[in-house]
This record gives C-alpha cells, structure tokens and sequence, in this order.
C-alpha cells in the first residue's frame, strides 16, 4: 500500500515553510547527463547552496537518480553534501510510480518539499505534481532546476504552477528558511548569495 501525506495534512493551503514540516527532493541530478542541461553551473550552485544551508537547518534529503547505470551517479558535488548519501534509483520518470519511494518520502516526516533537479519538463514535473496530488505541499526552486533547452524548463515550471505548486528561488527559500535577520546560520546564508 503506497504511503501518502499525513492525515492532518489533507488541505493544502500555501503557507509559511518550516524547517521541522520540509525535506528537500533532489532529482536526477547525474553526472553523464549535465553537459545538455541549460545554465547547469547555476544549478549545481543553487543546489549546492540549499543541500548545505538545508543541513544546517537538519531538513532530511532525498535524491533520486534516473536510470544510473546509463545517465551515472549523482554529481559528486551535490553528493557530499548529503549525508548520508543513499540515491534512490528509478527508471519512471515519475519517482512517484516507483516502488519504495512514496515510504521513503513519507519516511521524512516532511509535509512540505522543497524540490528541485532535472529535467524541469520531465521528471521534476511529473514527480512534483505527483506529490502536490497526494496532498504535499510543493516548493520548487525555479534556479535551481532546468532542462536542456529554457523554453522546455519554462513549460516545466508552467505546469506545475498550474498545479498549483509554488514556484520560488533559492534566494527566497532560503530567507524563508531564516525567518530573521540574525544569528549565524543568516551569516551563512548572506556569505553563500553574495557568492
């Protein structure tokens, strides 16, 4: 029996994120495949930047990685970052069609996920829009995911904005994560966005 949101999560009404209620959801970010991707050094930089900042905040992580034996491992980078590292291997592009990953997510605690990947058109949507329909709450990191072409990551982020999923930024996930203006993680956060 597949794993869905919790009960008292059944209305999903947007509202602030809190770091006790999310998870980030990497997707398919793989080495043999990144050199197509448009803008890919922006994105390994943003995700590097919400996997490190997401540790901070003690916000578990999920990555997936489609079909590893042809498209390769997650970029290095990106994998250090999570500990511990353990990609969850699929072949639907819809993670959500994949035996064991709904437990997995439901596993996190989380209600609300962050996400973000590639492909923004194939397997970031699909699977995105797959978790909003049983009930998460979906915040997608629009700089952070992308396709191989900017008119295909555009229609990505279309469709699901049409799903009603909150498309952000980095930036703005990451104050939303703060809350305020003060302490050391808001240093942390200012020295990675002024880059």
């Amino acid at each position: 029996m597949a794993a869905s949101a919790p009960a008292h999560y059944a209305i999903r009404a947007m509202g602030a994120l809190h770091p006790d209620r999310c998870c980030l959801l990497v997707i398919d970010v793989q080495e043999a495949f990144l050199p197509a991707i448009h803008q890919i050094d922006r994105v390994e930089a943003n995700l590097r930047g919400l996997l490190h900042m997401g540790r901070r905040h003690g916000l578990p992580v999920v990555a997936t990685e489609q079909y590893p034996k042809g498209l390769g491992p997650t970029l290095p980078a990106l994998a250090a970052e999570i500990d511990p590292f353990k990609p969850f291997a699929k072949t639907h592009f819809d993670a959500c069609r994949e035996p064991g990953f709904l437990p997995l997510i439901h596993a996190t605690g989380a209600t609300q996920i962050i996400a973000a990947g590639v492909e923004s058109h194939v397997c970031v949507q699909q699977t995105c829009r797959s978790l909003a329909r049983r009930g998460y709450h979906l915040h997608v990191v629009a700089d952070a995911c992308s396709s191989r072409t900017p008119e295909n990551h555009a229609i990505g982020l279309g469709l699901m904005r049409e799903a009603g999923i909150s498309i952000t930024s980095t930036e703005a996930i990451l104050m939303e994560l703060l809350g305020e203006a003060r302490g050391e993680l808001f240093k942390e956060t200012l020295a990675f966005l002024k880059g």
